[in-house]
């Protein structure tokens, strides 16, 4: 068995600070069959896209390796959120360069935001790219490698309006088997000012519930203990049946996954503020195995600059949609993310984020400062004008109060029990392992005689701003 070093961030709207996961990989494929090897960047979507892109190679010949040197193939997912993502994978493409110097038949590919927003520039700037593959067109991969090993460079960044993936059985890269990703849908229609995720993976699309209940079910027989419904905006899924003129929408396709299996632990991403709605939250409250964890992005508690961003709703929308939150789940965790520096924002606007932070206390948040997005609405309708050094201060400050209302959050759990899926060991103590709580906090406790897989009852007896740190007090078998 290999290890694999995969870049996995969360959760699907920003681009997230990399994680790496150290994950095992068994050989699929015949020891002398042509081999791939991928780094995913960006979100969670990304990375389950990675998973959909290993389905297909492997259903033609192909196995993965670690070792990116002795690769016939390099696949990097990109992500297009943020210049910090994009530089990133420039860099990491100056280091398959000097492969390539040493072993000219390697082909290389960009997939995924970045090779959709820069097309065929890419092939221009980036000498060492070879095939560029748009987040719909992954199924055309076997036909595109066939045309670079000619010689030629290859390019696929049609977008689709009904390209969803629902037949493909994803190779699930991390080897755990405990956790996995469903994409549930594709595709934004929200034309948020600051984003370009509606221009690199097109418009919005849902999946046909059976399949992804079919895909749930495939992971439960392999003993899997939770699921990841994604989507760029899961509360706006809808389907329709065009034969019988059945609807799903969020909260009845949460009930569906929900009932599968009362021992399922099932969590989502993303909320968005203008669509989640009471009866999602009350599909939550019904079942023990809905965790109650809810990441609702705010982006600026301003309602100016919400409306320069263009994202539908204002403060009082929001805070209205936290009220319902903490009423229908008083133990909901809540998390954020929040753009500092945006267009014209003033002094004023920004203590108005702080504010907000003060009234709902997020357990934790994405932060950034802003970073202008070629093509975007705000690129185009305005001046990003606030001076980085003060983009940088009001980030540290946004930084510092958060910290402070997740160690409140975290202190609040002292003496507490929390039921906790058993993931991995923990990175700083060979001793102990670590996992998740139904509020997606991360406990730390002592390994004993549990297993990753198993639900733990864990008391909390310290914590930090991060983490919660306690001890097991039973095994349970129902959540």
């Amino acid at each position: 068995m290999s290890e694999v070093l995969i870049k996995r961030n969360t959760p699907i709207e920003e681009e997230r600070q990399g994680e790496v996961l150290e994950i095992d990989i068994q050989p699929i494929q015949a020891p002398g069959a042509k081999s791939f090897y991928i780094e995913s960047y960006g979100c969670q979507m990304n990375f389950n896209d990675s998973e959909i892109v290993a389905a297909i190679l492997f259903d033609n010949g192909y196995r993965l390796t670690n070792d990116f040197s002795e690769a016939d193939l390099i696949f990097l997912n990109t992500c297009a959120v943020r210049d910090k993502a994009e530089q990133t994978i420039r860099k990491r493409l100056s280091d398959f360069n000097k492969i390539k110097s040493i072993k000219p038949d390697i082909l290389v590919g960009l997939l995924g935001c970045m090779a959709e927003r820069l097309k065929k520039t890419l092939l221009e700037d980036e000498k060492v790219v070879d095939i560029i593959v748009g987040p719909d067109a992954y199924r055309t991969l076997p036909r595109l490698i066939n045309e670079a090993e000619t010689g030629q460079k290859a390019i696929n960044v049609i977008l689709s309006r009904e390209e969803t993936y629902a037949d493909i059985q994803p190779v699930r890269l991390d080897k755990n088997g405990i956790s996995a990703f469903i994409s549930i849908m594709r595709g934004c229609d929200n034309m948020c000012s600051f984003c370009v995720v509606p221009f690199t993976r097109g418009r919005e699309r849902s999946r046909n519930p059976l399949s992804i209940l079919e895909e749930a079910k495939l992971l439960l027989d392999k003993n899997y203990k939770e699921v990841t419904l994604l989507g760029q905006n899961v509360d706006s899924y809808k389907w329709k049946d065009d034969a019988t003129g059945e609807e799903v929408n969020f909260a009845q396709l949460l009930e569906k996954v929900a009932l599968l299996n009362p021992m399922l632990r099932i969590r989502f991403s993303t909320s968005h503020p203008k669509d989640i709605t009471d009866e999602v939250l009350y599909t939550m409250a019904k079942y023990n195995n809905i965790c109650n964890y809810i990441h609702l992005p705010v982006q600026s508690g301003s309602s100016s600059v919400l409306n320069r961003m263009n994202r539908t709703y204002d403060r009082e929308w929001y805070l209205d949609r936290v009220e319902a939150i903490k009423r229908i789940l008083p133990d909901c965790g809540i998390s954020s993310d929040m753009i500092a520096g945006f267009c014209g924002e003033t002094d004023e606007e920004h203590n108005e984020t702080l504010s907000l932070m003060d009234k709902v206390k997020f357990d934790m948040s994405y932060m950034f400062y802003y970073s202008e997005r070629p093509g975007t609405l705000a690129a185009r309708k305005y001046t990003d004008d606030v001076p980085l050094e003060v983009k940088k201060a009001r980030l540290q400050e946004i930084i510092n109060l958060q910290s402070q209302h997740s160690l409140e959050n975290n202190q609040s759990d002292i003496g507490k029990e929390h039921i906790v899926l058993v993931e991995k060991r923990s990175k700083r103590n060979e001793a102990e392992y670590c996992g998740r709580n139904d509020q997606n906090k991360m406990i730390v406790f002592p390994m004993e005689n549990y297993k990753p897989g198993d639900y733990v009852k864990v008391l909390v007896e310290q914590v930090t701003a991060a983490t919660l740190i306690g001890k097991v007090i039973e095994k349970i078998n129902q959540l």
